[in-house]
């Protein structure tokens, strides 16, 4: 795939230009209800179809369709982020009207470091082709975890990145509006709001750990391992206005993400043995994850009833 400098330019203006147009119809701190997140929803899902049918219209199916397999993949491994940003804002007591911003810049700094890990995992790929296997088998273990773990409430008083962010930054406990910074003493302290934009920068990169190679398992073309995370977690803040309400009935969808992740880890240690097309690679994650939504809205229902 010959992917010439010019559609990495364009690919990264478009994605500053709807950055800036995000930035502009929320620069008035609102609650972002339902109605206004799904049609933002609708937005970012309609540009990154759009975008899968340039690469089809360009580079052919098979291109394209490592690319909606990868943007599948990120997209569903994305839900998850949406259930720790929401513990995280319910624990500091962000009010929902500045969750947006938080999140704004938390997607910002997502863009930077995933597109430092691909670069990074693209070099290891180009150079040791054996990496696969080792994303591969991290990838069962890791989907094998989150399968058995069990949830648990998180201390985020005692997290060590925020630890060490209040011993280096000077922090005060009040919020102030949608202010990251203010002068108190005559001094700049950090808001909580600060402190939670740097939990939430830290998950990123951790869950990050996971999605990249996951995408690796469909495409090794640098160009759609980047595009198809950036167009997913474009659509990441629409997502959790979207779902922040209704996360209690996805029972579920975790132990789906975690079949998904043992999927892509068997389809990369297969790779000697048997490529698995990319066609079959998205149907089966789009039958794990509607069987998973499906099933946990079916026994919410019951359980409600």
């Amino acid at each position: 795939m010959t992917v010439p400098f010019w559609a990495w330019l364009a690919v990264l203006g478009v994605i500053l230009a709807m950055l800036a147009v995000d930035l502009a119809a929320h620069r008035r701190a609102h609650v972002v209800g339902v109605r206004e997140a799904l049609a933002w929803s609708g937005v970012w899902v309609a540009l990154g179809l759009a975008f899968g049918a340039v690469v089809w219209w360009v580079w052919g199916a098979e291109f394209a369709g490592q690319y909606f397999a990868g943007y599948v993949i990120e997209k569903s491994l994305a839900v998850d982020n949406v259930f720790v940003f929401a513990i995280i804002f319910g624990y500091f007591a962000v009010p929902r009207e500045h969750q947006h911003r938080v999140l704004f810049y938390g997607v910002l700094g997502a863009l930077v470091f995933r597109a430092v890990f691909i670069a990074a995992g693209s070099a290891l790929i180009a150079s040791f082709a054996w990496i696969l296997y080792v994303f591969g088998a991290f990838l069962v273990v890791t989907g094998f975890r989150m399968a058995l773990h069990r949830e648990q409430e998180v201390d985020y008083e005692r997290n060590v990145v925020l630890r060490a962010f209040r011993r280096v930054v000077p922090s005060t406990d009040r919020h102030h509006g949608a202010r990251f910074l203010v002068r108190e003493g005559g001094r700049w302290v950090a808001t909580p709001l600060l402190a939670v934009l740097v939990l939430i920068e830290v998950v990123d990169v951790v869950f990050a750990v996971d999605s990249i190679p996951a995408i690796f398992a469909v495409t090794q073309e640098p160009f759609l391992v980047f595009t198809s995370n950036a167009f997913a977690v474009l659509g990441l803040r629409a997502m959790y206005f979207l779902l922040a309400d209704v996360m209690h009935r996805f029972v579920y969808l975790k132990f789906g993400l975690a079949l998904v992740l043992v999927w892509v880890g068997v389809k990369m240690l297969l790779l000697e043995v048997w490529k698995i097309p990319t066609a079959l690679s998205l149907g089966v994650v789009a039958a794990i994850l509607a069987t998973a939504v499906g099933a946990s809205l079916l026994r919410t229902r019951t359980r409600s009833g």
